[in-house]
């Protein structure tokens, strides 16, 4: 708020005294009253006025501590400068760029043609730098000046964004190569058939059936993949509230993914009464994918183990172990991604699609839980998966002991 001027005491007694005496002496009230009033609003703009505060700041100071004030919390890091010095950097600057950047040269400070570029501007704009932190980041600069040559710096991380969309591209291509792979081997053989009607002979038509029967369900295997892991990817924030008896449904689950013909290469240690919240039909996919992965890829000669116990920290433990070939160390941090296969014509030719261990990973982060791989060339691999217990009832525990 402006202050007003203060009116000198003496001077204002002065002038009520003098149009009292013109008053007394004869002169005219109305004449005295006109007199007084020219003489008190001389006195008003002759009188000194306080000081203003400097909003302009002069050397800057009101406006660096507003600013300052202002930014200081923000999560995305900011910085004000006045020409190219850094006058004030928040905490979110000072833990990116470090702590000396306050006083420095901004030039120095983000060391990139683009960032240079815009600070030598005085104007507003933005510009997009890479490594400012780590060598992949990429980083939205935007400056706007405000006034008295100073300039806020907004610096956005934009990493997360380029890495989803990369994510995206690479999926698309990926997807669009596994189903244009068994389209072409159907279609060709489809147009041989179609093209010799009747000139070969039964062996080698009923071959080119089995090749296309056996393309097309690689085909309806890797399309239900495809909508299983869009499935599971849409609710992996719902975390799911259903009471299950773990030990039970990963018994079932394994035998159903072994069938008849692989049920004697399995070893079952599922006594544990075991209850956790989950999503039964996610989670017997989740086994019946280990479960299957366990017995294409282990020793046809050899068990796979299936077990299910609880651990030190009140959680439930799934392990699948199989004795196969095992698996190179540095195939195992990709495991889980998408389409990515350690043999790749082993895995076409088993009928694999390159999604199991992507579903299994989402599955498991639904379930707020763990998954590792550890595996050990010539002696085989073990998967584990670890999911938080939910505390039972005492009607649960009996009904997971008669199930047991």
């Amino acid at each position: 708020m402006e202050q007003r001027p203060t009116l000198s005491r003496p001077g204002l007694a002065l002038a009520l005294v003098s149009a009292i005496g013109m008053v007394l002496a004869g002169v005219g009230f109305h004449i005295a009253l006109i007199i007084l009033a020219i003489w008190l609003g001389t006195l008003w703009l002759s009188a000194p006025r306080p000081p203003q505060p400097d909003r302009s700041g002069g050397d800057g100071a009101f406006t660096r501590a507003s600013v300052g004030d202002l930014i200081e919390h923000s999560a995305t890091p900011m910085l004000l400068t006045q020409g190219s010095r850094v006058t004030t950097a928040n905490l979110s600057a000072r833990r990116l760029l470090g702590s000396h950047l306050v006083d420095q040269d901004a030039r120095v400070a983000f060391r990139h043609p683009e960032a240079i570029a815009l600070l030598a501007r005085d104007a507003a704009g933005s510009a997009i730098i890479r490594g400012l932190e780590r060598r992949r980041d990429i980083w939205s600069m935007n400056r706007q000046p405000i006034g008295d040559g100073f300039a806020v710096i907004e610096l956005v991380n934009r990493t997360s964004e380029a890495d989803i969309s990369r994510a995206h591209t690479d999926f698309v291509a990926n997807a669009s190569h596994e189903l244009r792979t068994p389209l072409a081997s159907i279609i060709g053989y489809v147009e041989t058939l179609l093209d010799t009607p009747g000139s070969l002979d039964e062996e080698t038509s009923d071959k080119f059936l089995g090749t296309i029967a056996r393309e097309a369900r690689r085909l309806q295997h890797l399309v239900e993949d495809l909508m299983s892991l869009s499935r599971v990817e849409a609710e992996k924030h719902d975390q799911p509230e259903e009471e299950i008896g773990f030990a039970s449904l990963v018994e079932r689950a394994a035998r159903d993914a072994a069938g008849s013909e692989r049920a004697h290469r399995l070893e079952m240690h599922c006594n544990s009464p075991v209850l956790i919240a989950g999503d039964s039909q996610q989670l017997e996919q989740l086994v019946r994918n280990l479960v299957d992965n366990a017995l294409k890829y282990g020793d046809d000669d050899k068990m796979v183990s299936v077990a299910v116990d609880m651990s030190d920290k009140g959680e439930a433990t799934l392990t699948v172990e199989d004795r196969g070939e095992g698996i190179a160390a540095e195939h195992l941090p990709h495991l889980t991604r998408r389409f990515y296969r350690t043999d790749p014509g082993r895995s076409r030719a088993s009928g694999g699609t390159g999604l199991g261990l992507a579903i299994v990973k989402h599955i498991v982060e639904r379930h707020r839980g763990r998954l590792d791989i550890d595996s050990v060339q010539g002696e085989g691999t073990t998967v584990t998966v670890r999911i938080p217990c939910k505390a039972p009832s005492q009607a649960a525990v009996r009904d997971i002991a008669k199930l047991s």
